[in-house]
């Protein structure tokens, strides 16, 4: 299978920055990464291609994800919400992606081996992949090609959340609490956390 990674870096992210100065994908983490950084590379280390939807292909976040290794697309209608930028990196996938991970670029720890498990979830039959730390759904969330025109119908800022809810989810049970944690305050900057080797929540 084809299976392509969305990595969603497109917000504004207004509960980090109101006024908007502080872009908190630029921000470091645990280790002195950006969160942008650590959550594309946490996703390259499972996947051959991921693809980076930002809101403008010439500013900072931009660099720092095509550096990353990520193959970029703007996505104009982004204020849109988070709906328009999934379609959007879908869209681009096409043709040849039969199956998507897509994942918060605001979420710098997950692991890489829960990104391979979902991969491997995907591969051995699953429609939909969520992963699971200690009863908790948490992202990033994998969906298998039969969802395309679910995916590709989607809008507003709910992103994915509504194929969630009307289909079955395999469960994908993983030791890793960063499946929950994004960074979606300042405060969440200061928290505790270990970077995954791979890396040096509104869910989608």
């Amino acid at each position: 299978m084809n299976i392509v990674g969305i990595l969603l870096a497109a917000g504004k992210g207004k509960r980090f920055d109101a006024s908007g100065v502080q872009n908190k994908l630029l921000q470091p983490v645990a280790g002195n990464a950006l969160v942008a950084a650590a959550s594309a590379r946490a996703m390259l280390a499972a996947l051959p291609r991921v693809i980076a939807v930002v809101p403008d292909a010439g500013a900072a976040l931009a660099g720092v994800l095509r550096s990353a290794g990520c193959e970029l697309t703007a996505c104009a209608g982004a204020d849109l919400g988070m709906g328009a930028s999934l379609v959007h990196a879908v869209r681009h996938s096409l043709p040849g992606a039969d199956g998507w991970i897509i994942a918060l670029a605001d979420m710098p720890y997950v692991a890489p081996d829960t990104i391979a498990a979902l991969r491997a979830a995907l591969e051995g039959g699953a429609g939909i992949a969520a992963p699971f730390y200690q009863g908790q759904r948490g992202n990033p969330v994998a969906f298998g090609a039969q969802y395309l025109q679910h995916l590709l119908a989607l809008e507003g800022d709910r992103g994915a959340r509504s194929v969630l809810a009307a289909h079955v989810v395999t469960k994908v049970e993983v030791n890793d609490p960063g499946i929950l944690h994004d960074i979606d305050t300042p405060s969440d900057l200061d928290k505790t956390g270990t970077l995954p080797m791979g890396g040096q929540a509104e869910k989608p």
